[in-house]
Order: structure tokens, then sequence, then C-alpha cells
């Protein structure tokens, strides 16, 4: 289990990595010894960032985002030729069908074998031919709460969102898909429903949701939780699981109507100028030290067999970071939106965030 005083530490030195970045990456540099990479926020360990540069003496251009629709903004503004990024299935799987994805040289990449075939194979589902992504984390969207104020029964439905007993005492997730797919669950609609009938209804949810909405949150939910600002939180399993880790009255659940199964991959775009460089970088990721060090440092599932099979058995058996497979059916990857689905979502976001 990770302890506190590490991750703090950890976390002062990616933010000073991190700052520094954004300064950098304004402009491409033209040697074979940079790169730029764009990943989630909180979603490396520092001293593996750090180990890298030393090792290769490649230097990073490390820059962070919050949410999967940040992630596309910032590419799609052009102002900075990132090398390697991260992120989740259905962004990946919008940016092939807009050919935005180049091929990933996997003959280069020596610790590729240590990656769950299982994992691989879900990915079919925004990269059908393996050709562009390698697998980095995984886990679902569900409900953290504290025991001591709401029971067991009651998180087990999506249904509890909306209880006005937890007026003030709710935080939702702050990312557009997630929160349209707790209502489109309970309503036992599609998650990747086109229908703007059905996305109305989802709507509308939110809408009488939102009054007893302590604050929408991404990466400060485990911090509202531990402090026990609030009762429950729709969250992702990693920040559950270090929720969990500083407060033993919080405990994880996804409800019966199911919820989401994401898988996050690093990919190389279209703007690369360091392709080799990306190619060392992905490798390193899938290498067993340095996917023990993110694993233990995010909290999330991983796909690499050789890091499961060196951790404890109490890590193994904890199903908020290694979700069982009977919770795994329940769940469904997201597909990609088209263009006036997206927009459509998208318009409907804002006007929940402003209603």
């Amino acid at each position: 289990m990770k302890k506190k005083l590490i991750i703090i530490c950890s976390l002062l030195c990616l933010t000073f990595t991190s700052c520094f970045s954004f300064t950098a990456c304004g402009n491409d540099a033209a040697s074979d010894d940079t790169l730029v990479v764009l990943n989630y926020g909180k979603y490396i360990e520092a001293d593996v960032l750090k180990r890298f540069q030393k090792e290769t003496g490649i230097t990073v251009k490390y820059e962070e985002y919050e949410s999967v629709e940040d992630m596309y903004a910032k590419y799609k503004a052009g102002s900075i030729n990132y090398d390697v990024i991260c992120t989740s299935d259905y962004m990946i799987e919008t940016l092939r069908k807009e050919g935005e994805l180049i091929p990933i040289d996997y003959n280069s990449l020596q610790y590729y074998e240590n990656i769950d075939p299982t994992i691989i194979e879900a990915s079919e589902a925004f990269d059908p031919t393996h050709k562009y992504t390698v697998p980095y984390f995984y886990g679902t969207v569900g409900i953290l709460y504290n025991t001591e104020k709401v029971d067991e029964e009651t998180v087990s439905s999506w249904n509890c969102l909306w209880d006005p007993e937890y007026k003030n005492q709710i935080v939702m997730i702050n990312s557009q898909r997630d929160a349209f797919m707790v209502p489109l669950k309970l309503l036992q609609y599609n998650i990747n429903t086109t229908s703007k009938a059905e996305l109305d209804e989802a709507f509308d949810m939110l809408c009488k949701e939102k009054q007893y909405v302590y604050a929408y949150l991404m990466d400060e939910t485990y911090e509202c939780m531990v402090s026990e600002d609030a009762a429950m939180a729709v969250c992702y399993s990693g920040e559950a699981a270090m929720g969990m880790e500083y407060n033993d009255k919080l405990a994880y659940t996804v409800p019966k109507e199911g919820g989401n199964l994401w898988i996050d991959s690093w990919f190389v775009p279209r703007t690369c100028k360091h392709y080799d460089a990306a190619m060392k970088w992905i490798d390193f990721m899938c290498e067993e030290e340095a996917a023990t060090e993110n694993f233990e440092y995010v909290w999330y599932a991983t796909p690499n067999l050789t890091v499961a099979a060196n951790e404890d058995a109490e890590t193994l058996a904890d199903e908020t970071v290694f979700p069982t497979k009977e919770t795994l059916e329940r769940c469904d990857l997201y597909n990609a939106y088209d263009d006036e689905t997206l927009d459509y979502t998208t318009t409907l976001w804002k006007k929940l965030k402003a209603y």
C-alpha cells in the first residue's frame, strides 16, 4: 500500500516538473533527445519520469490535463506538437477515425509482452486492429461512500444520488461523458446512445440531481471524501482506492445497474516529431519496475502482468483496485460519439453546469 508521505513528496516533485514543462512546451525542439508528453494529472510517479530521462538522455516536456475533453481541446489547438499521449478509449477512437494516430512499432517494444492479453483484446473496441495503442491503466466508475453516513444498500443503486436526505453531501464527477452515464444506466439506456430523446431524459435527471450536489470534482474527489466533506462521490476506482487508503470509513461500489469500464492507453499522435523517443517512452512504461512504481502511485488496475504477479494477496483481493469479473460484466466501454451527438451532449453539459 502507498504511504501518504511518499505520495505528497511525489506530487510536489511532479508539480514542479509539470510547471516547468508548461513553459517549455511552447516551442518544438528539433533534436532527437526531446519528448513532448501529454497525460492525465497525477498519472505518473515523479521518480519514473526522472529515471526515464536519466537512463535515456531524453528530456521530457511533460504536460497534464484534467478531462478527456480538455485533452482533445489541447491537442486540437495545434500549438504544441505532442509526441506521445495517454487518454481514454472513446477519445482514442475519435482520434483514430479522424486520422490522427500513427501506428506503433511493436517490434521495438521489449516489454510489450508484459501487458495482459485480455486487456489488449478489450481494446479492440477502440483499436480494432491493435495497431495504435498500448494499455496503461484500467478501472471502473462507481460510488465512493462514507459507511458511517451511508449504508451499503443505499448505494447499491444510482438512485441514491437523487435522495434529498443527502442534499449537499454528494460529489458528482466533473466529466461530461461519465456524468451522463449515471442516469443513462439508471434509465436502462445504452451508455453510448445517440438518441436525443434519451439524452434529454438523462439531462433532465442531472438537472434535478444538481440541487443535491455539493460539488463537481475530478482529482480532488478523494481529498474531499477523506476529509468527510461529503457522504458519497461518483468517481473513478483509483480515486476511490486512494481515498480508502487514508480513511477506513470509506468504501466503494459499482451500483447494480452497472457502470463504465475504461481503458487508458498510450498512443502516438500525428503531431509526433520524435518517434523513436516515443517508442522508448511507451516501452519504459511497460517495464516492470516503472509499471510497479506507477501502479503504487496511481492505484488503478494495471494491465501489466509482472506487476500483479508481485503484489501481495491483500492488494490483489482489493476489488476496488482489481474489479471482479462480475463487476466488469455490469460495465460497458464508451464508444466515440459522432460529431452531431458530441456537439449535442456538449451543449447539454454546458447548460447543466450553468443551470
